[in-house]
């Protein structure tokens, strides 16, 4: 092997590593046996959300994993592998991923990395279940309002039981 493509190598483990250390999700899937029309739909979801995809090989995966302190990756990064990155919203890429892997039987999801923490198969499916940023947002505010919307629900009770005792 020669020097330059040593060099190259060098220089993508670095950028992978750098990927893995900043993003905020990483989902490892299988991609055999998709379709052209299934990878670029696919493509297309993810982009649309902030994630990015890329099919990367195998021992530059592992070196770079190994590089960003990642334990157990090794494993996951058999076979064709494609990885989706996400620097903004944890649940993007898991729920993109599984939403799509059970309309596309092909794709397999083999694991991921969870802020900064190597994840299983089950943890990724279960990330995925979850309601998205502004889902889980709307969730909280319903929540806060509660307390303020049940005082204004007794004070409106009280009033109109006075306008009936006055009546």
């Amino acid at each position: 092997m020669s020097e330059a493509s040593i060099a190259k190598k060098a220089q993508e483990v670095e950028v992978v590593t750098a990927k893995l250390k900043e993003a905020a999700s990483v989902v490892v899937v299988d991609y055999r046996g998709l379709t052209v029309e299934q990878v670029t739909d696919l493509r297309k979801q993810l982009r649309d959300a902030n994630v990015e995809m890329k099919v990367i090989k195998n021992g530059i995966l592992r070196r770079a994993a190994e590089a960003a302190g990642l334990e157990g990756m090794g494993d996951v990064f058999v076979g064709p592998t494609a990885v989706a990155f996400s620097n903004e919203d944890v649940v993007a890429p898991a729920k993109i991923m599984n939403d799509f892997a059970k309309t596309a039987d092909k794709l397999e999801i083999k694991g991921g990395i969870i802020e900064g923490n190597v994840s299983s198969i089950e943890e990724i499916i279960a990330l995925a279940k979850l309601p998205n940023r502004e889902g889980l947002l709307s969730m909280l505010l319903s929540v806060l309002q509660a307390p303020v919307r049940n005082v204004a629900y007794a004070v409106k009770a009280v009033s109109e039981a006075k306008e009936e005792e006055v009546a």
